[in-house]
Formats: C-alpha cells, sequence, structure tokens
C-alpha cells in the first residue's frame, strides 16, 4: 500500500487499493454495482465541470484527491477513529457546531448529496416536488451507495425548511431548532439548543467538553475558516488567481476533509496563489465580466451552473452561499475564560448566519451589497435549487436592492440533472453580452 501525505507532513492511515476499497464498502453494507454507477457518473460530471480549466494552481490536485477519495479514503480514516474509540455523528447543515463536537471527540460528516444521479432513488418514499438536496441525500442512502450511512451514532437534522424537516419526521431524525427570528427571545433560545447540543454529545462520546478542549477546537476550527477567508480574499485581484469552480471545489471538500488535512493543502495552496499572484498570473483567459455567485448551497459533486457560467466568459469572484462565505465569514472569539462564554460566543457565531430561514433577513442584503463592493462583482447570478422557496423568494426582494446599486443579475432555478446544462449556458451567454454591451455604453 502506498502512504497518503500531504506536503506539509500530515499523515493518515496507510491508503488502500481499490481491492481493499471494495472489501471496505462490501462490509459497509454497500450496493457495489450501483455504487459503482456512482462513482462512475460523478468521475465523469468532473472531468467535463472542472479538468477543462488549462490554468488551475497545481495545489488544486489535493483538493481533487479530497473530492474522489470522498466515498474512499476519507471513509477508511473515519472507521479508522471510529476503532480507536472516537465517535461520529451525520450533519445536513452548517448550523451544527462543529467546534463543540470536536471538543467531545466526535466527528460531524456532512451527508448533504450533490449528485442527480441518486435522486429518483428517493421517490419511493419522497415527494418529487421537494428540494433536490434532499432527495439527492436520501436517494443514496436507500440505494445502499452511501458509505456513510452506517459510520456514525445517528444524523442531526435542524429546522432551516419545510422538506427538511418532514424529512426528519419521516425518517426519525433528530433536529436542532434553529429560531425563525433574530429578537432577543430568538436568541436565547438557540444557545439553550447549542447547550443541548453539547450535552448531547458528551453522553455521545462520554468526553466532557472541558474549557481547554473547547479553545482548542475553536482556535482549529477558527483556522481552517481564516484559510478559506484567505484563499478567496485572492479572488477580489483583477486578475484572479483561483476560479470561482475551483474554489468552490475547496469549499465543498473542506466540510468533508480532515481538518488537519485541509489546513496542511490550505496553506500549500495558499503559498501557490500568493505567487502567481505576485506573478500576475490569473486563473481565467481574458477580462471576463466580474460575477458573484448567490443563493442555495452547491454540495459535494454539484458544479453545474459554476461551469455553465465560467465556460461562459464569467468569472465568478465571491460566492454567498451556504458552501462559501457563509460558512466561513465568522470566527469565534478565542479570548474566553468558562465554559459558558465560549458556549454563547459559538452559538452567537452560527446564529450570524443569513439564511432564508429567517424573517426577516435584511442581514443578507446587507452581506451581498459589501461583498458586491469589496469584489467589484459587476452582476449576480441568483442560482436557486427547484422548490426552495425560500431563497427564490428572497433573490426577488434581493433584485430590488441591486436595481438600486445598478447591478443586473440572473436567476437561475434547476435541479442536479445534467440534461439543462447547455440551455443554462446559453443563458448565461447572453447574459454576458448585455452586461458588457453595458459596459460599452
Amino acid at each position: 500500500m502506498i502512504l497518503y501525505t500531504f506536503k506539509k507532513g500530515v499523515n493518515v492511515i496507510d491508503r488502500l487499493n481499490q481491492s481493499e476499497l471494495r472489501e471496505m464498502w462490501e462490509d459497509l453494507g454497500m450496493n457495489l454495482e450501483l455504487h459503482d454507477q456512482l462513482l462512475e457518473s460523478n468521475s465523469r460530471l468532473f472531468k467535463k465541470t472542472h479538468l477543462w480549466q488549462k490554468k488551475r494552481p497545481a495545489a488544486m490536485k489535493l483538493f481533487d484527491r479530497a473530492l474522489h477519495d470522498s466515498h474512499g479514503q476519507r471513509v477508511a480514516e473515519i472507521l479508522d477513529y471510529r476503532k480507536g474509540g472516537g465517535k461520529s455523528v451525520g450533519t445536513f447543515c452548517i448550523y451544527v457546531p462543529d467546534e463543540i463536537a470536536m471538543a467531545a471527540n466526535v466527528l460531524t460528516i456532512p451527508l448533504c448529496g450533490g449528485s442527480g444521479w441518486s435522486v429518483s432513488y428517493a421517490d419511493e418514499m419522497l415527494p418529487r416536488d421537494i428540494c433536490p438536496l434532499v432527495r439527492s441525500t436520501f436517494g443514496m442512502a436507500l440505494s445502499e451507495t452511501c458509505p456513510y450511512k452506517t459510520l456514525k451514532e445517528y444524523p442531526l437534522g435542524e429546522t432551516t425548511c419545510d422538506a427538511k424537516k418532514k424529512t426528519w419526521d419521516l425518517f426519525g431524525i433528530p433536529a436542532m431548532e434553529v429560531p425563525q427570528k433574530k429578537n432577543e427571545e430568538d436568541r436565547k433560545l438557540w444557545i439553550s439548543e447549542v447547550t443541548t447540543f453539547m450535552k448531547d454529545m458528551e453522553k455521545v462520546s462520554g468526553t466532557e467538553v472541558t474549557v481547554d478542549k473547547l479553545r482548542d477546537s475553536i482556535r482549529k476550527c477558527n483556522r481552517k475558516r481564516v484559510i478559506l477567508q484567505q484563499i478567496n480574499g485572492f479572488r477580489r485581484l483583477k486578475t484572479p488567481p483561483i476560479s470561482g469552480l475551483d474554489a468552490l471545489l475547496v469549499s465543498q471538500v473542506a466540510l468533508n476533509m480532515d481538518i488537519d488535512n485541509f489546513i496542511s493543502a490550505g496553506e500549500e495552496l495558499l503559498e501557490e496563489l500568493m505567487e502567481r499572484a505576485d506573478n500576475d498570473v490569473s486563473a481565467f483567459d481574458g477580462d471576463g465580466v466580474r460575477v458573484l455567485f448567490a443563493g442555495t448551497p452547491s454540495p459535494m459533486g454539484y458544479a453545474k451552473v459554476h461551469w455553465a457560467a465560467e465556460t461562459s466568459g464569467l468569472q465568478i469572484v465571491a460566492d454567498e452561499s451556504c458552501t462559501g462565505i457563509r460558512y466561513y465569514r465568522d470566527l469565534v472569539p478565542e479570548d474566553l475564560d468558562t465554559l459558558d462564554e465560549m458556549i454563547e460566543a459559538i452559538a452567537d457565531r452560527y446564529f450570524k448566519i443569513d439564511c432564508p430561514c429567517f424573517s426577516p433577513n435584511t442581514e443578507r442584503f446587507d452581506n451581498i451589497a459589501d461583498v458586491i463592493d469589496e469584489f467589484q462583482a459587476e452582476a449576480v447570478v441568483h442560482n436557486i435549487l427547484q422548490f426552495c422557496h425560500g431563497f427564490n423568494i428572497e433573490a426577488g426582494a434581493l433584485d430590488k436592492m441591486l436595481i438600486e446599486k445598478d447591478i443586473p443579475s440572473l436567476k437561475i432555478v434547476c435541479d442536479y440533472s445534467e440534461e439543462d446544462g447547455e440551455q443554462i449556458k446559453i443563458r448565461m451567454e447572453a447574459f454576458r453580452e448585455i452586461i458588457e454591451s453595458k459596459r460599452n455604453r
């Protein structure tokens, strides 16, 4: 077997060969035939959406590998962690506080599916006219192609949308209560939910969350988010050294990758981006139209709309979604002394997330306006997953603010299927032409 290492010297378990991977998947009770189809679909899509780029940073190979290893080597790492006494929970949303789980020696495993391949397998239990993310996720579970299905003590949901809430009920999944407003009473409710989450994690692992452990996990999670801030900060440049597609990939795998390995790989990418910036090396050919990508999250495996945009002359210079700025924007203070102070600070950090489940959600409008100015975006692309009513309706309200700023926008409502990719690309090309003509007026 080959030792699996990163340049900075962070080692994990020996890298498994194909035979050992298949034995591992079989032991997990997976349907190997269907899983092969899923992997083939994901690999083919990745080649289409990412590997056409000719000016990618060399360090992106680390994140390419992390994507392809998400059902293989990463699963082996989690199995090894659990054999050593570690515990894990499956999560569906960035509202679940990683810092607290980590301090209790509990690994959080993101379960959201981004593949159109698995959607039809959910139709035997779920309606077809609900969120593709929910159907993709549970389609993988029902088709026995999700290796994480049995790698956890339990999955943990949250109350950010009706489709999710009713799915949790259907499958008997517990959920954190995310308030729908941001008044002081709602903040207190959320702090109590975060406190309950900590107690639950202590029960799952048998490990007490102490001040020292929580402080260490806060620092590590902050470091991860600072690296994401720094990587994406290079996109402010007139000649961005990393594309929107590759920045998205980094954020996608950040949610699943071992945190130490991510920090190591991120530092290596940062070094290269700094060198590329010093030498004015762009990830793009020529001056494209600078675009802010807004809307629903793009989980691992889904990059269709980013691909359509950047193959049409648009340059995605910022992404405000849950797989973008919304995930890494805010940090937790590191200089607190008591456990209660830390729990409250963690709760406040997650309470700042500007999800459309909140009403009103003017915080998101203000954040988008700031990002447009900071990254000099000329336009906004709203990517809305089909049946995601919160983001879809909110896009209309956001457009009023964008009109005031003289920022054109395009709304793309779609699912995970491949059939509409070229149609979306045509709309992107027309959008680019409109903005370029606006430039020349």
